[in-house]
């Protein structure tokens, strides 16, 4: 997997309606094709009596693949508007499904471009979107008297604390974005007078929200 990446936060739902089809449009996170091949038959059996089960995903693994499949559609007017939903949002590591149940009236080339799309588009906006990047690990070992001002320091720069421990010190775990490793050094050796203990003893997958703060 890459080191930053854009996906979503969660599965999602989102139905759409047009001239009595109704458009059924799942979000999953999947990590491989085989994971998307599993959900797609999986949603088959559930919807064996949708008229067709149209589909698009996006995946990082080893490569890049993306794949789309209009599922009997005229071609380019379902799985190509549920890709370009998916590309819009700059997303990976995502699989979106429509299930469309015919309404017996015909919805051209353009109404199905438009439904199969913001059948898509709904689903998504429910899943939410976060990027996930690798971070490192890090270890904060302070006297008491440092605690208060530390907390804001992480506060204030979006340094995530995922644990603090209270024993004849208080020992912080932070997780700290590679672009501010340095700064995150400078900025609390400054703040506890070179009296900080700083210990960087590992890396890790974080979710970060589109305002930049870190999800824990």
């Amino acid at each position: 997997m890459q080191n930053c990446m854009r996906t979503v936060l969660k599965a999602g739902y989102g139905e759409y309606e047009e001239k009595r089809s109704r458009f059924l449009a799942f979000v999953f996170p999947v990590s491989s094709e085989e994971d998307a091949a599993g959900i797609l038959n999986e949603l088959k059996k559930k919807y064996w009596d949708a008229k067709h089960h149209c589909y698009a995903y996006r995946i990082n693994s080893e490569t890049a693949v993306q794949r789309f499949s209009d599922d009997g559609e005229p071609s380019g007017t379902a799985g190509v508007p549920i890709l370009e939903a998916i590309r819009k949002k700059e997303l990976h590591n995502v699989l979106v499904v429509v299930v469309r149940y015919f309404g017996g009236i015909l919805l051209g080339a353009s109404g199905l471009v438009r439904a199969y799309g913001k059948a898509a588009s709904i689903a998504l906006e429910d899943a939410g979107a976060i990027t996930r990047k690798m971070c490192y690990q890090a270890l904060l070992r302070i006297g008491y008297h440092l605690h208060g001002r530390i907390q804001n320091i992480a506060a204030s720069n979006n340094f995530a604390i995922t644990s603090t421990k209270y024993t004849d010190v208080v020992e912080i775990e932070l997780l700290v974005e590679p672009e501010k490793k340095d700064f995150f050094i400078k900025t609390i050796t400054e703040a506890s007078g070179g009296q900080a203990e700083i210990n960087f003893h590992g890396e890790t997958y974080a979710n970060f929200d589109d305002n930049g703060t870190c999800i824990l």
